[in-house]
């Protein structure tokens, strides 16, 4: 199966563009004002517009937006003026919400994050599996409720197997992603601050060194993991 590689927190036309040739299968489009990664839906239009396009006219990759406790008419016209294909909730969002949200836009990819900081907080998974697409797990931050350039204690994970596909999400880097991927068996991964020289601006050197690091997994010498 081929990891998922979403990189979010995308702002800049040219940049998008350039992540999506270098191996991304996904952008990620933050849609929450105070968030200094914040993109609004023309600019998330701007940004697709300019995405390397299929044969069949579609932009290439997932594009994703990050939300956190919007309503369900915000989501819906960001979807549709930004032309996404997923939804990912990163806030307080209860399943419920999830389960009119996919009444709105069935077509559409829902992703569930969770901030997790103890064992205990992973039981939240099976509560969600079942309404929505995929999970994304991230680091825990009393304050923040993401892009805090904080790990997950990824030995949390290592039996984690929940109902439905996830990502691994908080503080992942070209530097740490082998050692995160040895310890977890995520169907994704997720980084924003771990590639970036600031926030929203993206270092395409570091993007590179991710998807060669990613290489070496494939490689026939590597271990399986």
């Amino acid at each position: 199966m081929r990891l998922r590689v979403k990189i979010c927190g995308i702002t800049k036309p040219e940049q998008g563009g350039a992540i999506v040739q270098l191996g991304a299968t996904a952008l990620g489009f933050i849609c929450v004002e105070a968030s200094p990664r914040y993109v609004s839906p023309t600019d998330i239009a701007a940004i697709v517009a300019a995405l390397p396009h299929l044969e069949t006219g579609r932009p290439s990759g997932d594009r994703i937006g990050v939300f956190v406790n919007a309503s369900l008419e915000d989501i819906e016209q960001t979807v549709a003026i930004g032309q996404l294909t997923g939804v990912q909730l990163h806030g307080n969002e209860a399943p419920e919400f999830c389960d009119r949200l996919r009444q709105v836009i069935p077509e559409i990819e829902i992703i569930k994050a969770l901030r997790i900081h103890t064992a205990d907080a992973l039981a939240q998974a099976n509560t969600y599996a079942a309404w929505v697409d995929t999970l994304l797990l991230d680091a825990y931050d009393p304050k923040l409720f993401g892009g805090t350039g904080k790990t997950l204690d990824w030995s949390l994970l290592q039996q984690f197997q929940p109902a439905c596909p996830w990502f691994l999400a908080g503080g992942l880097t070209p530097d740490n992603i082998l050692n995160a991927l040895c310890q977890a068996q995520p169907h994704g991964i997720d980084l924003s601050s771990g590639v970036e020289h600031a926030p929203g601006d993206k270092n395409l050197r570091e993007v590179a060194r991710l998807f060669d690091q990613l290489e070496t997994l494939q490689a026939p010498s590597a271990k399986p993991l």
